[in-house]
């Protein structure tokens, strides 16, 4: 079997997060935070959506990481984004970190929109 260092091409990888922030390439981010082929951004929560609906063309998919426990996104919101070609899973925040992690790694068109735990 062979091993190699991940690549993460022009997007950070969420590196860790706990009470409050998210630490993204190595830096910490207090509050919600958007990352993606973009850079990371602070993100003022799902009534903030102009900053996602940036992304069309950029990315396949959104992931929504909803703080500690799941939730829905409004439904506006949701529309608007597949509106606009951003297929959209919603998850808690520590599931949403992992699983862009790994699709980031595979090289997939991908960003999240972080609530802080």
């Amino acid at each position: 079997m062979r091993i190699d260092e991940v690549t993460y091409n022009d997007a950070e990888p969420v590196d860790g997060y706990g009470d409050g922030f998210f630490r993204i390439g190595g830096k910490a981010h207090h509050g919600a935070v958007l990352t993606g082929p973009a850079g990371t951004a602070g993100w003022g929560g799902p009534e903030d959506a102009d900053p996602l609906l940036a992304l069309s063309g950029q990315i396949d998919v959104l992931l929504v990481g909803t703080g500690a426990e799941i939730a829905h996104i409004p439904g506006p919101l949701r529309a608007a984004l597949e509106g606009a070609g951003i297929g959209v899973e919603v998850m808690n925040s520590p599931a949403a970190c992992r699983t862009y992690n790994v699709l980031l790694a595979e090289g997939r068109r991908v960003a999240v929109a972080l609530l802080p735990v």
